[in-house]
């Protein structure tokens, strides 16, 4: 079972770092979240400072299951903030880069917090897509092998479920728990994205759309909340793209990241 302060760790220095890509978080390839992980370990391996704020990321192509180079830069450095850069390549080829902002901890500045949770079940009442799978479905890409999930929202018959609502949410745990908390929460900010815009359309809609890239913003971390809710958005299909906008809360519901980005539509 896939562990991603495993699957994520990094070595190197001095702006030259190492990883290798497991095949446990395989979905269409390395799970785009997964890559922004990667990259983010890098990040702050390289960085004067541990907390992360902010990660843009472009995917630029599919990687195999295999080591990756990773070469970070600094952009600029204050007192309080870095921005880094990584690029992901494999023997040569551009797989994905980012750019991340590092900042210090404990920082001074204004504080308020209205964002709400919506109300939902705990996770202990409610059933795991396991129990609700039928023996007979597809099967899910690997990476969903390290993930339970829970959904909000139940049906008798998946396949024949309301369309139109291009909106999707349920609680998931890892349960090789991982200590690493932003590697998690990219991993549900990048799934839910493709999730929600799936559940607008029949199963045998005719197109997959895998992300452009992913845009996150880490509002605070809880790496001992063991369940997460995550929810996504894809309000808007046009001409070849999907948008989308996702949030994931930890189990006392308070907003952990946001993230934000495009699909590209792919005909099967």
């Amino acid at each position: 079972m896939g562990d991603l302060a495993v699957d994520t760790a990094v070595i190197g220095d001095e702006g030259r770092y190492a990883a290798r890509l497991s095949p446990d978080w395989e979905a269409w390839g390395p799970n785009g979240g997964y890559i922004a992980a990667v990259l983010l370990r890098a990040a702050v391996a390289h960085g004067s400072f541990h907390r992360v704020a902010s990660i843009a990321c472009h995917f630029l192509s599919v990687g195999r299951f295999a080591p990756v180079d990773l070469n970070v830069t600094t952009l600029r450095r204050t007192k309080r903030a870095e921005s880094v850069r990584v690029v992901m390549s494999q023997e040569g080829r551009p797989i994905a880069e980012g750019l991340v902002w590092l900042v210090a901890d404990h920082l001074p500045g204004l504080e308020h917090d209205v964002a709400r949770m919506p109300e939902v079940p705990p996770p202990d009442q409610l059933p795991s897509f396991a129990e609700l799978t039928s023996e007979d479905a597809s099967p899910a890409p690997p990476m969903w092998d390290n993930i339970e999930g829970r959904p909000t929202v139940l049906y008798d018959d998946w396949d024949a479920r309301p369309l139109g609502n291009p909106y999707t949410n349920g609680w998931y745990r890892f349960p090789a728990h991982t200590t690493e908390d932003a590697a998690r929460q990219l991993v549900l900010l990048d799934v839910l994205a493709w999730s929600a815009a799936w559940t607008a359309y029949p199963p045998d809609n005719g197109f997959v759309a895998p992300n452009l890239d992913l845009n996150v913003q880490f509002h605070r971390s809880d790496a001992k909340s063991e369940w997460l809710f995550a929810e996504g958005r894809a309000d808007v299909a046009k001409d070849g793209l999907i948008g989308f906008h996702t949030k994931v809360w930890s189990q006392q519901g308070l907003l952990l990241a946001s993230g934000s980005g495009q699909l590209l539509c792919r005909a099967v």
